[in-house]
């Protein structure tokens, strides 16, 4: 069964569409595909499925990644926290959940029982209902959260009495990545909405419990451009609401309502700079990029919410990422080429004090009444958390993992020049009696947009991978924020060739140490990772032998036409205008597929339940190379369309076990090792 051949790829028709972009005729030859709705489409993905699936669990060493994923991603884990008085609500799944789940636990007392709210897992059999995002009342008394179902993140808002349990009869559509924020008698709260239909023009309303959602007025709609996205949040005593725009990746502006006049501020407008501002008693606090691109803290009276003071400086070897207030102190992640650290600055202090948490990444940091919980991720052990107070440190607050799982890991961050002679950082990770050489087989992703940093984090592909023997390796690239805003701005719009050009130069600096060889490298990314892989396989086929392509962008000529990408060309340009079109046009990998090419092995993977990237760019790169690729017999190119599932937020234990196996497997077979496992 393992020596069974690949069946051959489906025919799929050519079309003749085309397009003229400032005078360029752009070809779209699969323009078919873009159809998802379509019997034909429809037909063409089960058959690309099938083909998938059996080439995939041929694999000899397919149910051995399965077992192995299986109890990794079994482990207990947290996604996300928020505290409130003595209640801390935590995202989290159990130890052998198949979805994450809300649960209530003591914020005093870490032995004291936790309780599950909900469970999602109980409104659908397959598991593909899921929490998209939480916000309790300031005395946690009342829990606003969202459901989604299929991967969709077309979140419905809910609304539970904690103390009974009760899920109240309200329900509010169109409220996807919700922030809401509740009056101190929670009789009521700000959200922020969609109009029915409509991808863009968020907005924010207010909801009176008992009242029809339908009468909400909006309170905040007046957004510079349709994709602008507003968030709010509010004083402890209801009396400001402080509204966050974000007009472009790189601009937020904030408003400040006082709700016993009815009068609104400006907080910040028309500054390219990213602000994020919280409530500290008769103040706002919080992190700035403005006049500081590595970021800084800085405080402004709630009477003159304009007049910002500075309280903790911008500093050439540190990113600050976020701050909170506990007690008199501030905590700020502070972060040195991607690994989180947490500053203490006491009010009016000159420098600041640090928690010890080691080499790990923030992944959720919120304070209340003199208590802080950190959510901390490495890449060796599941995302734990951990309280700090004033009076007693730091302590473990979730129960530790299984280590008899868990391998031994080794993990060390490398530089490497890009061809320009730029340094980019690399974290390279493998089990600690592991020597890496031309014969270890080794995994390289990267990201680098969106002002993303790749830092440690739980992933249960490098621990299999590491615990059989290979070596993983994450760069952190430009566009990403390694080193800042100006890492940001160096791998984005007219500079996006850099990122790639920073992927290629890892490949190949790792080949060049030793630390494998070429035929023994695969790489992978997803969603703008996706882009990174599909440059990677039209600009350096001969790269590696092997490529994860997971739910990507391909197609960067119509990107914006789908779904929500509108909201992504201020990061990557825009078609309709020439300039930026020249700059599209020049690397869209849909558009850079030439026949006859030998072009790797890529596993395509993609969702019909995206409501971000939309599957049809996956789909029409399969079908692009799959006609073009002249090393098919030995480099297949398969694309797997899940159904009931997303880009991944909400998907369930068992179908990321599934993938998992799947693109191990993939990866050990193109890569010659099926013993590796």
């Amino acid at each position: 069964m393992a020596d069974a051949p690949v069946a051959p790829a489906p025919a799929t028709r050519r079309g003749v569409e085309a397009d003229v972009y400032h005078g360029v005729e752009v070809a779209d030859p699969y323009r078919w595909l873009e159809d998802g709705e379509s019997s034909e489409v429809a037909e063409w993905v089960a058959t690309h499925n099938q083909r998938t699936r059996e080439a995939l669990v041929a694999r000899l060493t397919w149910g051995r990644w399965h077992e192995r994923l299986s109890a990794l991603t079994a482990l207990p884990t947290t996604l996300s926290l928020t505290v409130a008085g003595d209640h801390l609500f935590v995202i989290e799944r159990a130890d052998g959940a198949d979805q994450f789940s809300l649960v209530l636990r003591s914020a005093t007392d870490p032995s004291a029982p936790a309780r599950t709210l909900l469970d999602p897992a109980t409104l659908a059999t397959d598991g593909a209902v899921a929490i998209d995002w939480f916000h309790p009342s300031h005395d946690g008394s009342f829990v606003a959260y969202g459901l989604s179902e299929g991967g969709t993140e077309n979140s419905v808002l809910h609304v539970m009495e904690v103390a009974t349990g009760l899920v109240l009869p309200l329900r509010i559509r169109n409220t996807r990545a919700a922030s809401v924020a509740w009056l101190p008698d929670h009789s009521g709260f700000w959200y922020a909405v969609y109009p029915q239909g409509d991808e863009y023009n968020r907005h924010i309303r207010f909801h009176r419990l008992g009242t029809d959602p339908a009468t909400d007025a909006a309170v905040f709609d007046r957004q510079p451009t349709p994709e602008s996205w507003p968030d709010v949040t509010v004083s402890r005593d209801g009396r400001f609401v402080l509204v966050h725009v974000m007009v472009k990746w790189t601009q937020v502006d904030i408003h400040l309502l006082d709700t016993s006049t009815g009068e609104w501020t400006v907080v910040v407008e028309g500054v390219d700079a990213q602000t994020s501002l919280h409530f500290d008693g008769e103040a706002l606090v919080g992190v700035t990029t403005r006049d500081a691109p590595n970021g800084r803290v800085v405080r402004a009276e709630l009477a003159e919410p304009a007049v910002w003071h500075t309280i903790v400086p911008e500093r050439p070897d540190v990113v600050l990422g976020g701050c909170v207030t506990c007690g008199d102190e501030q905590l700020v992640v502070a972060s040195r080429v991607g690994i989180d650290r947490v500053e203490r600055w006491a009010r009016g202090a000159a420098a600041a004090s640090e928690l010890d948490l080691g080499a790990v990444s923030v992944v959720a940091l919120d304070a209340d009444d003199g208590r802080a919980f950190i959510a901390v991720g490495t890449f060796g052990a599941p995302v734990a958390v951990r309280r700090f107070t004033l009076a007693a440190g730091l302590a473990p607050w979730s129960a530790p993992p299984d280590a008899a799982v868990l391998p031994t890991l080794t993990v060390t961050q490398v530089h490497y020049p890009s061809p320009d002679g730029t340094v980019i950082p690399m974290f390279v990770a493998h089990r600690s009696d592991v020597v890496p050489s031309a014969d270890t087989p080794l995994i390289l992703t990267g990201y680098g947009g969106f002002a993303i940093t790749e830092s440690p984090v739980w992933m249960p592909n490098l621990a299999a991978w590491c615990a059989a023997g290979g070596v993983y390796c994450i760069a952190g690239l430009r566009g990403g924020y390694e080193y800042g805003e100006a890492w940001h701005h160096a791998g984005r719009r007219a500079n996006k060739q850099r990122v790639f050009d920073d992927f290629h130069a890892a490949a190949d600096w790792l080949v060049a140490q030793g630390y494998t060889a070429r035929e023994r490298m695969a790489v992978h990314g997803g969603s703008n990772g996706g882009l990174l892989m599909g440059a990677a396989i039209t600009q350096r086929p001969d790269l590696a032998p092997a490529v994860w392509c997971a739910v990507p962008l391909l197609d960067m000529i119509r990107f914006p036409q789908f779904l929500i990408a509108r909201l992504w060309t201020d990061e990557y340009g825009d078609p309709d205008v020439a300039d930026e079109f020249g700059w599209l046009h020049a690397y869209s990998p849909y558009h850079h597929v030439v026949d006859g090419t030998r072009y790797p092995a890529v596993l395509f993977t993609t969702a019909e339940g995206d409501t971000r990237v939309d599957p049809c760019h996956a789909r029409k790169m399969a079908a692009a190379l799959t006609a073009a690729s002249a090393s098919q017999d030995e480099r297949p190119i398969l694309l797997a369309q899940a159904g009931r599932a997303g880009h991944g937020v909400g998907k369930p234990a068992s179908m990321r076990v599934q993938e998992g196996a799947d693109v191990l497997a993939f990866f050990s077979w193109q890569l010659g090792i099926e013993h590796l496992s």
